[in-house]
């Protein structure tokens, strides 16, 4: 285990903004490997995201993009702004199905209006944000579709429709499974999204 030095740690505490960020601050933000940062209210934030989390995130979305017509794409790690005006809220998901020009361009930046589906993968530091506040946050936005992934154990998959501005759970997935949305099927192998490889 790699230990920071105090000299490290206080570099790093006195570097830490001291003031609500802009969204032309996050911007410019240095990119950070092994971490997941967004910005909620101007506050910025930053999560550890383990290997089996990383794993489970790209595994996802490598599933479901060959499913897609040409102008869907499933998209890891990009930015969701909520909010644009200060202070600024931008959420990270996992993966997003983004549709329309974003979709089409495999858009960097993305707003609530191209998002098809915002997927979470629930991990031991954000259970509260993607239960809690990702879930108010997404349906105040109108995205039509909220799927969280539970990866301790068996990897489990609940799906949410927004319904009067509330999202109403519409089912529950282990295993093998394909999923509707805006009329397009798509197969998921759950269990392969954190299972180890095996050798010959």
């Amino acid at each position: 285990m790699v230990r920071s030095s105090p000299t490290e740690t206080v570099k790093a505490v006195a570097s830490w903004p001291d003031h609500l960020l802009t969204l032309a601050e996050w911007s410019a933000l240095p990119e950070e490997r092994g971490c997941c940062r967004e910005l909620v209210d101007g506050v910025l934030l930053v999560a550890p995201q383990p290997p089996r989390h990383q794993l489970a995130v790209w595994r996802l979305a490598a599933q479901l993009e060959p499913a897609l017509p040409r102008r869907v794409a499933a998209l890891a790690r990009v930015e969701l702004v909520i909010e644009e005006s200060h202070p600024p809220t931008v959420r990270v998901p996992d993966v997003l199905v983004v549709g329309g020009a974003a979709g089409a361009a495999h858009a960097t930046r993305v707003r609530p209006s191209d998002v098809l589906a915002a997927i979470e993968i629930v991990s031991p530091g954000s259970r509260r944000t993607d239960r809690v506040m990702k879930f108010a946050e997404y349906a105040e936005g109108g995205i039509e579709r909220y799927w969280l992934l539970e990866t301790d154990g068996s990897v489990r998959l609940t799906t949410f429709a927004l319904t009067d501005g509330r999202y109403e759970p519409t089912g529950e997935y282990t295993g093998q499974v394909t999923l509707e949305l805006d009329g397009m099927a798509l197969p998921l192998d759950l269990d392969a999204l954190t299972a180890l490889r095996t050798t010959a």
